[in-house]
């Protein structure tokens, strides 16, 4: 197993994977030393295991075997599962990006959205709470949820008000599936990490994928930290784009898309843009 960095997702996926061998059967879990793998031996000591530990390539690397009456694993389960969180309430599990508590960059955005009509997206949706507030306005007829992580559509479909009028799609952006397309808005706040290590090609790729998705003259409604230079980015897929705000290390951004002939124009570059696969792209750089 390669064991989650986050400490309640860890310990629920070693318990969980003890639960699941028989006595004195082996198990193998490693993780970056940055990232939780220097808690892995002693997390499993309090199952009542005893590992061998070895180092490779910065990671700690546990060798064990499952005792015949392990401890504490129902307690780890229960503590690592999706919970409903009564100060936000919302249902939210650990391990999840900002699992328990609004993150700023949303905030930030929430503050300024205005209320949205008709059909749309929140790319990478999370847990919901962007989508929540979407939702709150009858103006929206339809959102759909898209995320990498089945259990944030999952707990994202469980936050909605109006459950009804959403659908979710489980798909990776970088090699999509059955994206929407003709939307009036998306909104969205875009990683910027991909396995721990900053990745600025991903919230590049996430503008690229809902300008293909808006229909001419619809709208991105984008948050990101201050220090992500999107501006370029932005203003090559959209015909105007306008800073709503920055706070706190974050900004907000608001792009339209062109309307008339222009905006069926480059709708159409859009989706083959969206289409092509992202490495056929990097290759031509």
């Amino acid at each position: 197993m390669v064991a989650p960095a986050n400490v309640l997702e860890r310990r629920r996926a070693l318990a969980l994977a003890l639960r699941a061998l028989c006595p004195g059967g082996e198990f193998i879990a490693l993780g970056h030393n940055t990232r939780g793998g220097n808690r892995i031996a002693g997390e499993l000591a309090a199952f009542g295991c005893t590992a061998d530990v070895g180092h490779k390539h910065h990671h700690r690397i546990a060798h064990t075997r499952r005792p015949a009456a392990p401890q504490g694993l129902d307690e780890a389960v229960a503590a690592g599962a999706p919970r409903l969180l009564p100060d936000l309430g919302l249902w939210s599990e650990p391990g999840l990006f900002s699992w328990d508590r609004i993150d700023p960059g949303s905030r930030l955005l929430l503050d300024h959205l205005p209320v949205l009509a008709g059909r749309g997206a929140d790319l990478g949706c999370g847990i919901g709470v962007l989508a929540r507030a979407v939702l709150t306005h009858s103006d929206c007829t339809h959102l759909t949820l898209i995320d990498i992580d089945r259990r944030a559509l999952d707990l994202a479909r469980r936050n909605v008000s109006r459950p009804d009028d959403t659908s979710a799609l489980w798909t990776d952006l970088r090699a999509p599936r059955d994206l929407p397309t003709g939307l009036d808005f998306v909104v969205m706040n875009p990683p910027f990490h991909d396995g721990g290590e900053e990745d600025r090609d991903l919230g590049r790729l996430f503008i690229t994928r809902a300008a293909a998705m808006l229909r001419a003259g619809g709208t991105l409604w984008l948050t990101a930290n201050r220090h992500l230079p999107y501006e370029a980015p932005l203003r090559a897929a959209f015909a105007s784009v306008e800073p709503i705000a920055e706070a706190g290390g974050f900004k907000v951004y608001a792009g339209q898309k062109a309307t008339g002939a222009r905006g069926a124009a480059e709708q159409r570059a859009s989706a083959r843009s969206a289409a092509e696969p992202v490495s056929d792209r990097r290759a031509r750089r």
